[in-house]
C-alpha cells in the first residue's frame, strides 16, 4: 500500500494487544492525543510476586501537552485499574458513565488523587468538542452498566472502539444502541477497533435472560444456604442473585471487599434494589435458618485470599462449609485458573457441599460477543479499515477472518502489535513505527523498578532454592578465619544432606585457598571462583541449579 507521507490520522495500543487485559489505545490527530481506556493486567505464574502489569506510559508522558483527555468504555479492571498509576505521571481529565466514573472516584481516594483530577460523566446525547476531533459516544451491552462506544471524529474520517461488547436482545441492563451504531456507520467508519475476545466461538452468546431463568429455577429447587461466587465486575450477575434472593425472601450476606463496594455503589445509583432489612451482616446469619441465607461472594477463579478460598480451607471467620449448603460458580474459568477452581470444588465437595458450575447448568454467559455479533457489528458500522483488539493473536487473526467476511478486504485489516503505529491519511494506511509499549511490573510501592535479571532471580528461588557459603578471610595474613559455611533455603533438607554440604564446604576452602595464595584479593573475582568451582558440582550430584550466593566477611589482624 502507498506509504503516508504527513502523519495526520494515527491510532495505536499501549496495551490490549496479543493478551487479555492492561486495555490502553491511543487516537493522535495532529496536535491533539485521545486516550481510550487504561487498565491493569493480572499477572501470571510466572511473573513471582508481581502485583500488576501495567502499559508503558513513556510517550504519553512526553507527550502530555498534546493530551486531551482519557476516555474510558467501562467500569471494568482491564480498563481502569491502570489510571492511579497515570495519574500520578500526568494529569489529564476523564469522562467515564456514570458506574465507571463512580469506581474511579474510589480508586483515586484509595491513592490520594481525589480531588486533583477533573471528572466529567459522558452521555450517548452528548458530543465533546475539541478544536481538531470530537467525541461521541453509543451504549453496548455488557455485563455491567453504562458500557460505551466511542467515536473520534476526525477530518479523515470517524476512528470508532467498540469497546467490550455483545447483542442481547433480551438483556438485564440496557439493550445496545443499534441505531446510533447504524447511524454511524451510514456516516462513515474510516477505521475500526473492535473487541476480539470471543471470536473463535461460533454464533451468538447466550443472553442474560436465560441465566436469570437458570437462578431463578435453582434458587426455587435448592435448600439450606446457598452460596453464590462471582467477579465482582460483573454486576449484572449479582444483581440477578439478588433479585431472586428478595423473590424467595432470603437475607443476603455480600463478602469480600470488592464486592461490598460493588454492591454499594450498585444500590447508590440505583441499579441494585435491596429491601432495607434483606441486606445483613455476617455475623446476623445464626438469627435466620439455612434456608433463608443468600450468601454472594467473591472466589469464582480460585483465587487465594477471596472469600470463598478461605470457606473452603475453613479458615473464613463467619463461615464454615456443611453438608446442606450449595455453592454456586457464577462464572467461566480463566484460562490459567483451571487447577485453582478445581482444587476449590474438590475441597468443597469433601465438606459436604452441593457444587454447580457452568458445565452443570446455564449459570454464566460472557459479557463479549460470538462470531455472529462481532460480524453484526461489523455489517452496522461497514469500516475502511479495521484493527482486532482486546484479544490474543489466534482472537485477532480470526476476527480479520470474520471482517473479510463482512466485506473488509485482508489488505485493510492490520493485527498490530502494542506499540506499533498505523497511520492513515483519506485513502490508505500503513504501519510506520512504534513507541514504547513493554510492560511494566507494580510490585508492592515499586512501580518498574522490577526487571527480567530479578524475575529470573525469583524463578530459579521458586524452582531451585537458594545456596549461600559463609567465609570470614584475614585480609592481612591472607587466611581464612572461620568458615566455609554452607546454608540453604529450598534446595536441600540439611539435616539429611549433610556429606553434600560439607563435600561443598571443602571445595569452597580449597578454592578460595589456593586463590588467596596465588594473591587473588578481590572479593569479587573470589565469588566468581566459588560459583564456578561448586556449580557444576552441585549439578553434577543433584541434577539442581540453584542460586548460588558467596558471601565474604573481611577482618585485619
Amino acid at each position: 500500500m502507498t506509504t503516508i507521507k504527513n502523519r495526520d490520522l494515527a491510532v495505536f495500543a499501549l496495551g490490549g494487544l496479543d493478551e487479555i487485559g492492561k486495555n490502553m489505545y491511543v487516537v493522535e490527530y495532529k496536535k491533539e492525543i485521545i486516550i481510550i481506556d487504561s487498565g491493569i493486567k493480572f499477572p501470571g505464574d510466572e511473573l513471582f510476586g508481581i502485583d500488576y502489569v501495567i502499559p508503558n506510559y513513556t510517550y504519553l508522558i512526553e507527550n502530555k501537552e498534546r493530551i486531551k483527555g482519557l476516555f474510558i468504555t467501562h467500569g471494568h479492571e482491564d480498563h481502569i485499574g491502570g489510571i492511579p498509576f497515570l495519574l500520578k505521571e500526568i494529569n489529564i481529565p476523564i469522562y467515564a458513565g456514570k458506574l465507571a466514573l463512580e469506581l474511579i472516584k474510589e480508586k483515586l481516594k484509595e491513592h490520594g488523587l481525589f480531588g486533583k483530577v477533573k471528572l466529567y460523566e459522558i452521555e450517548e446525547n452528548k458530543v465533546v468538542p475539541f478544536k481538531e476531533v470530537a467525541i461521541d459516544f453509543f451504549k453496548t451491552t455488557h455485563s455491567t452498566p453504562d458500557s460505551y462506544g466511542i467515536v473520534v471524529k476526525t477530518p479523515i474520517g470517524n476512528i470508532v472502539h467498540t469497546g467490550d461488547f455483545k447483542f442481547d436482545l433480551t438483556p438485564i441492563g440496557n439493550m445496545a444502541n443499534l441505531s446510533k451504531i447504524a447511524d454511524i456507520g451510514k456516516e462513515g467508519v474510516h477505521c475500526l477497533l473492535s473487541d476480539s475476545t470471543n471470536s473463535e466461538i461460533p454464533g451468538f452468546s447466550m443472553s442474560e435472560m436465560e441465566i436469570s431463568k437458570s437462578i431463578h429455577e435453582l434458587f426455587n429447587q435448592l435448600t439450606g444456604r446457598i452460596i453464590f461466587a462471582t467477579f465482582a465486575s460483573n454486576m449484572y450477575r449479582f444483581k440477578q442473585a439478588i433479585d431472586v434472593a428478595v423473590i424467595n425472601k432470603r437475607k443476603i450476606v455480600v463478602l469480600g471487599r470488592s464486592l461490598v463496594r460493588a454492591v454499594r455503589i450498585g444500590q447508590e445509583l440505583g441499579y441494585i434494589k435491596i429491601p432495607d432489612d434483606t441486606l445483613i451482616n455476617p455475623s446476623e446469619m445464626r438469627n435466620y435458618p439455612d434456608d433463608k441465607i443468600l450468601i454472594i461472594c467473591t472466589g469464582s477463579q480460585g483465587e487465594q485470599f477471596a472469600a470463598l478460598s478461605r470457606m473452603a480451607d475453613k479458615r473464613h471467620p463467619q463461615v464454615s462449609i456443611g453438608k446442606d449448603d450449595t455453592v454456586i460458580f457464577s462464572s467461566s474459568p480463566i484460562p490459567g485458573n483451571a487447577i485453582s477452581i478445581n482444587r476449590i470444588i474438590d475441597k468443597l465437595s469433601r465438606s459436604g457441599a452441593r457444587v454447580i458450575h457452568h458445565k452443570l447448568r446455564k449459570i454464566h454467559t460472557s459479557g463479549h460477543g460470538a462470531q455472529e455479533e462481532l460480524k453484526l457489528m461489523l455489517t452496522l458500522l461497514k469500516p475502511t479499515f479495521f484493527v482486532p483488539i482486546h484479544g490474543e493473536y489466534r482472537m485477532l487473526k480470526k476476527h480479520v477472518d470474520l471482517a473479510n467476511e463482512c466485506g473488509v478486504p485482508y489488505d485493510h485489516s492490520f493485527i498490530l502489535d502494542n506499540g506499533q503505529i498505523l497511520e492513515m491519511n483519506q485513502d490508505h494506511a500503513k504501519v510506520t513505527g512504534s513507541v514504547p509499549a513493554n510492560p511494566v511490573y507494580v510490585d508492592g510501592q515499586g512501580i518498574g523498578d522490577i526487571g527480567t535479571i530479578v524475575l529470573r532471580d525469583r524463578k530459579t528461588l521458586s524452582g531451585s532454592g537458594i545456596l549461600l557459603t559463609l567465609i570470614t578471610i584475614d585480609k592481612t595474613t591472607k587466611t581464612i578465619v572461620s568458615g566455609p559455611e554452607v546454608i540453604t533455603r529450598g534446595f536441600v533438607f540439611m539435616r539429611e544432606s549433610g556429606e553434600l554440604l560439607n563435600n561443598i564446604s571443602n571445595l569452597v576452602d580449597k578454592t578460595v585457598t589456593s586463590s588467596l595464595q596465588a594473591g587473588d584479593m578481590k572479593w569479587s573475582s573470589l565469588k566468581n571462583s566459588i560459583s564456578d568451582v561448586i556449580g557444576p558440582y552441585i549439578y553434577k550430584e543433584t541434577k539442581r541449579k540453584p542460586m548460588i550466593l558467596p558471601i565474604i566477611m573481611e577482618v585485619r589482624s
